[in-house]
């Protein structure tokens, strides 16, 4: 970055009280091997890695690129690395301050640097989901004709946020949030470093855990509650942050909830059940439990992904295409906004009429396949598309149901070991209802009986499978770990 007096000024002030700087920008990292996590975006020749040696690599020359990724997962710290590493002019511009003229400035500037120096151009530019489709147009003669290497920074989506054509003219790196151990690695640096706060206090283990989940995958919340709370000790006299010390400074109670350990289990399992049992509040308390202790929301999503079908079914078919969106809507959004979304789901969940016709189903089914209820696939539904198929008796009998009124034909289905059984018993409640109905009709047709009408007030069948599942023990197709979060 060109350097000016107001600049040169900063930096003897930095160096002269340290404290009139953030801790987290003075802890951002100056070397690619010293930034946390992304692993992925710097394996050797990677585009961050080809800019940061500021080599061409001969014919092919470095590659302009999106960083895309939630708040304080390192899309600044790239770039600052960037210009402290390269020998190419480096500018800087955000998209919140910044307009076209600045834009043409820079660019027309860079066109200089090369056509008389030889020096190229990386140009950073943060936010630029903040540019209109006008402004980020006057990017693209620059960086078609690699007058400027760019290096765009943004917090949305950028096939929603970022003009086609700039997305094709530069590479898309996606930013993941960084994980407890990236930050646990950052804090404890930041604690014991010169740069950072030099081991004036420390900070226990009880203390550390609940600063990561406040953090919540930005490496800069965790630095800056870090120092906030690393003064209020040292102003009582003291060295060791303690939880209190971090709640009175981020005003917010430290949440009993340990990810990897009883509390994710039970209160998501709390959740699940209250969901299970229609109650929309206490299913939003236990939601809020999970979402300020820092759980990750993809988790929460799978979880109502399960309920859908789970508990709701075909008593509301909309359940799961509800939380199947959610889930995808999580995905792209993440933390804080998520808690919205998720918060949506929940209430539909919770509100939808109730159904476990679904595991009911597919459990009685697994049942009869693992006693062996299963035998050879019946002639006609057998394949009779290859040579020879016909001549075997494969698909000769089979009656094609579209030909007939009605659409349905009285033909055998199922294998002979398991005919007549019945795994779907339809439940009574919401949009499944009509399916009771539905069902028995359809089941008469194909035994070659005239169907006959429910009666009034009629129930579902009972018997065995018809039951309540276990709701404490696992149940057929969940990882141990799954099992525990309902």
């Amino acid at each position: 970055m060109e350097a000016d007096l107001f600049t040169a000024a900063a930096e003897e002030r930095r160096e002269k009280d340290p404290s009139s700087v953030p801790l987290a920008v003075r802890m951002r990292p100056r070397t690619l091997d010293e930034v946390a996590g992304q692993r992925h975006l710097l394996r050797p020749g990677s585009p961050l890695r080809r800019l940061v040696a500021g080599r061409s690599g001969g014919p092919a020359g470095p590659a302009s690129v999106i960083l895309w990724g939630p708040p304080g997962t390192g899309k600044t710290t790239l770039a600052s690395i960037v210009s402290n590493a390269t020998d190419r002019r480096f500018t800087e511009l955000s998209a919140i301050s910044a307009g076209v003229r600045e834009v043409r400035a820079v660019i027309e500037g860079a066109r200089r640097a090369v056509g008389t120096h030889g020096r190229e151009t990386v140009l950073f530019l943060d936010e630029i989901h903040r540019f209109s489709k006008a402004q980020q147009d006057s990017l693209l003669p620059a960086v078609e004709n690699r007058w400027v290497t760019l290096i765009a920074a943004t917090t949305e989506n950028p096939h929603f946020s970022v003009i086609t054509p700039l997305l094709s003219r530069s590479l898309l790196l996606t930013l993941e949030p960084l994980t407890e151990e990236d930050l646990r690695e950052l804090v404890r640096r930041a604690v014991t470093g010169e740069r950072g706060l030099g081991g004036a206090v420390t900070l226990p283990e009880e203390t550390e855990r609940h600063l990561l989940r406040l953090a919540g995958g930005d490496a800069r919340r965790a630095l800056t509650v870090l120092e906030a709370a690393a003064g209020a000790t040292l102003e009582e006299g003291a060295t060791e942050i303690t939880p209190a010390v971090l709640e009175r400074t981020v005003d917010r109670a430290a949440v009993a909830y340990d990810r990897d350990g009883d509390q994710h289990y039970d209160v998501a399992s709390a959740l699940i059940k209250s969901i299970r049992g229609s109650d929309a509040d206490a299913a939003l308390h236990w939601l809020a439990r999970m979402v300020e202790a820092g759980e990750d929301p993809r988790f929460i999503a799978r979880r109502l992904m399960i309920a859908a079908s789970e508990d709701i079914g075909l008593a509301d078919p909309q359940a799961l295409p509800t939380a199947v969106a959610a889930a995808q809507a999580v995905a792209m959004i993440g933390f804080p906004e998520a808690r919205i979304i998720l918060s949506q789901a929940v209430l539909a969940l919770a509100l939808a009429p109730k159904s476990n016709s679904a595991i009911l189903a597919i459990d009685e089914a697994l049942g009869d396949v693992r006693a062996g209820r299963t035998g050879p696939v019946p002639a006609h539904l057998r394949d009779s598309h290859y040579a020879g198929a016909r001549s075997l008796g494969h698909g000769a009998s089979y009656v094609y149901p579209h030909d007939l009124p009605g659409g349905i034909a009285a033909q055998q289905y199922a294998p002979d070991a398991a005919r007549g059984r019945r795994y779907y018993r339809p439940g009574r409640h919401g949009a499944e209802a009509r399916y009771a109905e539905v069902s028995e009709r359809v089941r008469a047709r194909l035994a070659g009986e005239r169907p006959v009408p429910p009666q009034a007030g009629e129930t579902a069948p009972t018997g065995p499978g018809t039951g309540r599942p276990d709701a404490g023990n696992a149940r057929p197709g969940e990882t141990p770990g799954d099992a525990g979060a309902r």
